[in-house]
């Protein structure tokens, strides 16, 4: 998704001329998945190409779409350097946590990384965490470049909260976390800590399955008080979270946090981590707690819970801190990458 709404700003611009490249699909993507810019794809299918890309270096972009200035590969499936190539790193957190991958996952990563240290000229990354761990992965400094993506909020109204509300049963306060379900997006610290809380206060969790991670477990606790809802679309998730009582996203790493901004553009007073990306988007406007304790994260969400003046202060310092992250700066710096490059062979 940041890929897509870079793009479209991007197509704004009279100075550029863009053109996707993907692998063969047997379908069209999704109304919300569809690029804003004509794409050309490949003779192979995504996994097949990927492989292809790191293993052997083929097939070119060129294949697909004729003569280019620049390459930007916006994941780290890394296609062939036959020109200036820009790179964006999301994170680097299998690194850190391999056992939350799975055996593919890891292989296709390392794999990328290492053919991202040989060919890619620049690196983007969405946060500094980001780009102190590409540091310390070997990346030299001269090619690192700080790019914060953006976040599009359309506040939900008073109406749109209600139907939402209406349609999930959702009578009582709430607490909400949203992502895909994965070990580092530690849903085990918060149904830990949401057991502290009161019985008379539900857990909505939003989010598509992920891997390495048995949610009906974890829940079963608790189940008389959690929603777990699954995959929503993108109206609806905001509605859901302009209703909360507290906004929670107490992951163990992340590359940027758009959950934590999202909720934060709703107005809806957020706990999350410290230590990873989601602090330094948060800034002051987040109850900033450490991800493996759960006292904390509990103790977080009570303060909230008890104190208006303390959540009114949030919801507040919150849009205005959302405000800030948008598409047109996220755009106008991979903009500069492009220039830069441009000049290069």
């Amino acid at each position: 998704m940041a890929a897509i709404e870079t793009a479209r700003v991007l197509t704004r611009r009279d100075d550029l001329d863009l053109v996707g490249v993907a692998a063969r699909h047997g379908a069209p993507p999704a109304p919300e998945w569809t690029p804003p810019i004509p794409v050309r794809h490949l003779p192979l299918p995504r996994v097949a190409m990927y492989e292809a890309w790191h293993r052997v270096r083929r097939p070119r972009v060129e294949r697909a779409c004729g003569p280019v200035d620049v390459i930007h590969a916006t994941t780290i499936a890394m296609p062939p350097r036959s020109r200036p190539l820009v790179l964006t790193i999301h994170d680097l957190a299998f690194l850190h946590y391999p056992a939350y991958f799975t055996r593919r996952g890891r292989s296709f990563f390392r794999r990328g990384l290492a053919r991202a240290l040989d060919d890619a000229d620049l690196i983007l990354c969405s946060s500094r965490s980001v780009l102190e761990d590409c540091r310390a992965a070997g990346f030299e400094e001269r090619r690192l470049r700080h790019v914060p993506l953006g976040v599009d909020v359309r506040p939900a109204t008073k109406d749109e909260v209600d139907r939402v509300r209406r349609r999930h049963r959702l009578d009582r306060p709430y607490v909400m976390w949203a992502g895909t379900v994965e070990p580092r997006k530690n849903l085990t610290g918060l149904l830990t800590a949401f057991r502290g809380l009161p019985r008379e206060v539900d857990l909505v969790l939003v989010g598509p399955k992920g891997w390495n991670e048995d949610l009906d477990r974890l829940v079963a606790p608790v189940r008389d008080r959690v929603k777990v809802l699954g995959f929503v679309e993108a109206a609806e998730r905001d509605a859901l979270m302009a209703g909360a009582r507290a906004f929670c996203f107490p992951s163990i790493m992340e590359g940027f946090g758009f959950p934590v901004l999202e909720a934060m553009g709703q107005g809806t007073p957020v706990v999350t981590s410290r230590g990873t990306s989601t602090e330094e988007v948060a800034g002051d406007a987040a109850l900033l707690v450490d991800p493996r304790e759960a006292g904390e994260i509990g103790d977080a969400l009570r303060r909230i819970l008890d104190d208006e003046a303390l959540a009114a202060k949030l919801a507040e310092t919150g849009r205005a801190r959302a405000a800030g992250y948008t598409w047109d700066r996220t755009a106008a710096r991979v903009a500069d990458c492009y220039r830069e490059l441009g000049g290069r062979s």
